[in-house]
C-alpha cells in the first residue's frame, strides 16, 4: 500500500510538472516558443532580445546608470556584467570591459549592415544583447556595447 502511494505521488508530480512547463521538463529558456517570449517580455525587450533590434543611442535606461550591482539578462536573469566593469565609452549605450564570467555570454559573427561585427548573446537564453568591439579600456581592450532594454539590474545589498 505504501509503495502504491509513493508511485501515485511521483506520477502526480510528473504530470503537474508537465502541465506547468507545457511538457518542457528541462525548463531551459532556449526552449521557449516565440509566443512565450512575446508574453513574457515588453515589446521593446522582445524586439531587442529576440529580433536583434537596437535602441537609439543615449536613450537606454542604463546608459547613465551608476548604482553598484549586477546587470542581468532581461530574458532569463542570467548574471552578465558587474557594475565595476561599466564605463562611459561615449557610444550612447551601456559599455562594459568584461562579462561577469567567460561563460555568461556567447559570441557570434554578425555581417549585417555591411559590417563585420561580433554579436553578443546571453549564453543561457540566447537573447541578443549587443556587440563587442576591440576599442575598449585596459585591462581587456574590449567594449561590450549592450542595449539597456536587454538588461535588468540587481542592486548590491547594503552591508
Amino acid at each position: 500500500m505504501r509503495l502504491n502511494l509513493i508511485i501515485l505521488s511521483i506520477s502526480a508530480s510528473i504530470i503537474l510538472c508537465q502541465i506547468i512547463t507545457n511538457g518542457n521538463n528541462t525548463m531551459d529558456p532556449k526552449n521557449k516558443t516565440d509566443k512565450e517570449w512575446k508574453e513574457s517580455l515588453s515589446p521593446k525587450a522582445y524586439n531587442i532580445l529576440r529580433k536583434k533590434g537596437t535602441e537609439p543611442p543615449g536613450t537606454g535606461e542604463y546608459y547613465h546608470h551608476k548604482e553598484d550591482g549586477i546587470y542581468l539578462c532581461g530574458g532569463c536573469s542570467n548574471p552578465l556584467f558587474n557594475s565595476t566593469t561599466k564605463y562611459d565609452s561615449g557610444s550612447g549605450w551601456p559599455s562594459f570591459w568584461t562579462p561577469v564570467d567567460s561563460t555568461s555570454v556567447s559570441e557570434y559573427s554578425d555581417n549585417s549592415l555591411s559590417l563585420q561585427r561580433i554579436e553578443i548573446r546571453c549564453s543561457k537564453c540566447d537573447g541578443h544583447l549587443g556587440h563587442v568591439f576591440e576599442d575598449g579600456p585596459d585591462p581587456t581592450g574590449l567594449r561590450y556595447c549592450i542595449n539597456s532594454a536587454s538588461l535588468d539590474f540587481q542592486k548590491n545589498k547594503e552591508k
